[in-house]
């Protein structure tokens, strides 16, 4: 009987590790999922701040540039044969 109670013991000893490996485990790649997109973040509203200001730049070159000429249009008349 004290056989069958000390592979008992080990199993559930075994069973505990294992769940204690698998915890710390997720508890590991929870932070890496979490410090993967805190760096998409940042990377997102970089990207976005220099679209916003090459757009605004834009802007303001179109702003500041003369008007453009008029468009030539075509002179309606009689074709040739």
């Amino acid at each position: 009987m004290n056989d069958k109670t000390s592979k008992d013991m080990e199993r559930a000893q075994s069973a505990f590790h294992k769940k204690e490996a698998q915890q710390r485990e997720g508890a590991k790649a929870m932070a890496d999922y979490r410090a993967g997109e805190e760096a998409q973040r940042t990377r997102m509203a970089k990207l976005r701040a220099l679209r916003l200001a090459k757009e605004e730049q834009e802007r303001k070159e179109e702003a500041e540039a003369p008007p453009a000429p008029p468009a030539k249009t075509k002179a309606k008349g009689k074709k040739r044969t």
